[in-house]
């Protein structure tokens, strides 16, 4: 029988209210699932269930996205929402000791940063379009590449283009096996939240910051070689935003990494559901978590 996910808000004490969905019980260990952009928690709304039966399943929307708030003044940066969900897991009811992430897109970074923070924390990584390699980053990445070195507004500006709604849809549907099959409420309510008044500079300060992660790659490298994580890496061979070059590159600093190349493109786990589900339920019980 599915275990259907329950949604609720935590107030933080530093002032954001997360929104979040949970399923599974409290004893059992633990997947923390980070979402990225433009999307929230509700791009896991079908995977829960499916992991749910085994596992404690926690899935935040990050500042920024979805129905998560946050004060006057909060800075957009990853270190920020890094704190925040950081915070987020320390204030649930019986907060998890330990746990594995499912990284994708902006969820990577945040992640990530988690794990080299408090390396013994982390049991797994599930990566799915969760880009910690340069080889990763696709042409997509071109004119944000131009913002990160110029910092000027009219490249700044240049980026508003990602944030219409033919946009939006297109992260769906470019590579996927059957783009008519997607359920639109996926992209349609990613839409509402990019057109919400003031969303368009959170995003563009995230754009901005995301040089930082791909600084941060060699740190990512090192706690990789250090601490040998489980990893299991999902991506969609089509993937135009992370190739799947990125899901290969975990290798150099992984050999055991597995590395599955699915028939479709960058929300995999949307078009891919149950295929992603079988993969992370069948490595989980391989390295018994």
């Amino acid at each position: 029988m599915a275990v259907l996910a329950n949604t609720a808000y935590l107030p933080l004490a530093t002032g954001e209210t997360v929104f979040y969905r949970q399923a599974g019980a409290d004893n059992k260990s633990t997947i923390l699932l980070l979402h990225g952009f433009p999307s929230s928690s509700h791009q896991y709304r079908n995977l829960i269930p499916l992991l749910a039966q085994k596992y404690r399943v926690i899935a935040p929307d990050l500042p920024g996205f979805g129905f998560t708030t946050t004060p006057a003044g909060y800075a957009h940066t990853f270190d920020n929402l890094t704190e925040t969900i950081k915070t987020f897991l320390a204030t649930l009811p019986n907060p998890p000791k330990t746990y594995a992430i499912y990284i994708f897109d902006y969820g990577a970074p945040v992640g990530l940063k988690l794990a080299i923070a408090n390396p013994s924390a982390i049991t797994a990584i599930i990566s799915q379009s969760g880009n910690a390699y340069v080889e990763g980053l696709t042409p997509f990445w071109d004119p944000i590449r131009s913002y990160w070195s110029s910092g000027s507004q009219t490249d700044r500006d240049a980026l508003l283009g990602l944030f219409k709604a033919n946009t939006t849809k297109s992260q769906y549907t470019i590579g996927a096996k059957d783009p008519e099959a997607i359920a639109p409420e996926s992209y349609t309510l990613d839409q509402w939240g990019l057109d919400r008044p003031g969303n368009n500079d959170i995003q563009l300060d995230l754009f901005y910051d995301y040089r930082k992660n791909v600084e941060l790659y060699p740190e990512f490298h090192k706690y990789f070689k250090e601490s040998k994580p489980p990893v299991l890496a999902a991506w969609g061979k089509h993937d135009f935003i992370f190739g799947p070059a990125g899901a290969e590159a975990f290798k150099k600093d992984l050999p055991h990494a597995e590395v599955h190349l699915l028939d479709a493109g960058h929300f995999a786990g949307e078009t891919n559901t149950k295929d992603i589900a079988a993969l992370i339920l069948d490595f989980f019980k391989r390295h018994q978590l």
